[in-house]
């Protein structure tokens, strides 16, 4: 018996050793595509004359939003039978679901990451800024903490973000209800969805705030001698990150169908927990690099922009090419990211919008994952 089993066990094991490098190899070539795409659609911004918000919630957004659209038309258009709807309509749920929980709470956690790593150098500067001179002058200075913490959202408009999430707020609500309703000409309303996302598109890119600027921008990474890249240049970096970015993001997906199945997960369910962490990994991605990077408001305008992009085109597909209709899995992601909005936006709202308080929304996709014993 021992004998027969084992060779059945380790081939299984290897299966299982190469599905796991390859999940771990994409995410490395996704982080390594986004580091030189956002550099790539910095110039984008700069010579296209957009404001600097727009190369966050257009630019950047559009470019990241691919995957998961084009997860949602590939099943819902030329999948075959139920299930493959289901992943559709599951991605067009998720995505938003993932954005405003694990990305939101990701860019938190980066931000507590780099407040600390700037205090660090603050208290360093002060030691030897006391070490040189005699006296207590120093003490009447703020922590050097609270200090980083202020810093970080310099240059957040908070009032646009609260507006942008209020709008996919609203958008969202229609998006779930008509989940929850059947009627003869509903696959017709996914029209209004497209034009949703056309009067925001037109809104961002007519934004009267300053031009994106290439002052203390980096060379683009295709030129790195260059103070000013050529347009050829800019193009072919930004059009051949955003096509690595599409491969893996779907190569990951594919690993992740694996790993549905092997962890007793249906269709549906792997859409909407497993697959929108490697169609938005993208975002997130983007959010690490700009924190990194001290571009906090961009990191934020690239999530709230792929929202708005989540709660129309995606939704807008699968409401025309299949019936919409939400069972208790899809209705729960739904309640759990209106949560989440409606979290984010108390927070903003009543000022207390902070580091430490946004990485506590990534609880909510636990929340989630939690009530699909009960739903499932």
């Amino acid at each position: 018996g021992r004998s027969f089993l084992a060779p059945r066990q380790e081939g299984e094991r290897s299966v299982a050793v190469f599905h796991i490098l390859t999940l771990a190899g994409c995410a490395v070539a996704i982080y390594l595509a986004c580091e030189w795409f956002v550099n790539a659609i910095e110039w984008v911004g700069v010579r296209l004359r957009v404001g600097t918000l727009a190369v966050g919630t257009v630019l950047a957004a559009i470019g990241t939003a691919l995957p998961e659209s084009v997860v949602t038309l590939v099943a819902v258009t030329l999948g075959k039978g139920a299930d493959s709807k289901d992943i559709g309509v599951g991605a067009a749920m998720g995505g938003p679901l993932a954005l405003a929980t694990i990305a939101y709470g990701v860019t938190g956690a980066m931000l507590l990451l780099r407040a600390r790593r700037q205090a660090a150098l603050a208290v360093e500067a002060q030691e030897s800024e006391a070490a040189e001179y005699v006296g207590s002058a120093h003490r009447d200075r703020q922590d050097p903490l609270v200090v980083a913490h202020r810093d970080l959202f310099t240059g957040v408009d908070g009032d646009r973000l609260a507006r942008d999430q209020t709008w996919f707020l609203a958008i969202f609500i229609v998006k779930v209800g008509l989940g929850l309703v059947a009627f003869a000409f509903k696959p017709w309303l996914g029209l209004m969805f497209f034009a949703m996302y056309a009067v925001y598109f037109v809104r961002e890119m007519r934004d009267d705030s300053e031009a994106h600027s290439d002052v203390d921008l980096d060379p683009l990474k295709l030129q790195p001698r260059r103070t000013t890249p050529s347009t050829w240049a800019v193009a072919v970096q930004t059009i051949g990150t955003l096509a690595i970015i599409f491969f893996a993001s779907h190569l990951f997906v594919q690993q992740l169908e694996w790993a549905g199945p092997a962890l007793g997960l249906s269709a549906v369910v792997t859409a909407l927990l497993l697959s929108p962490i490697a169609t938005e990994l993208p975002e997130v991605m983007n959010a690490i690099i700009w924190v990194r990077q001290g571009k906090t408001h961009l990191a934020l305008a690239n999530i709230s922009g792929a929202m708005m992009i989540q709660a129309t085109v995606p939704s807008g597909i699968g409401i025309l090419f299949t019936p919409w209709k939400f069972g208790g899995a899809l209705l729960l992601s739904g309640l759990v990211t209106m949560a989440a909005i409606v979290y984010l936006l108390t927070l903003i709202r009543s000022r207390r919008f902070t580091a430490r308080r946004l990485t506590y929304v990534a609880g909510l996709y636990l929340v989630f994952a939690f009530g699909l014993l009960f739903v499932t």
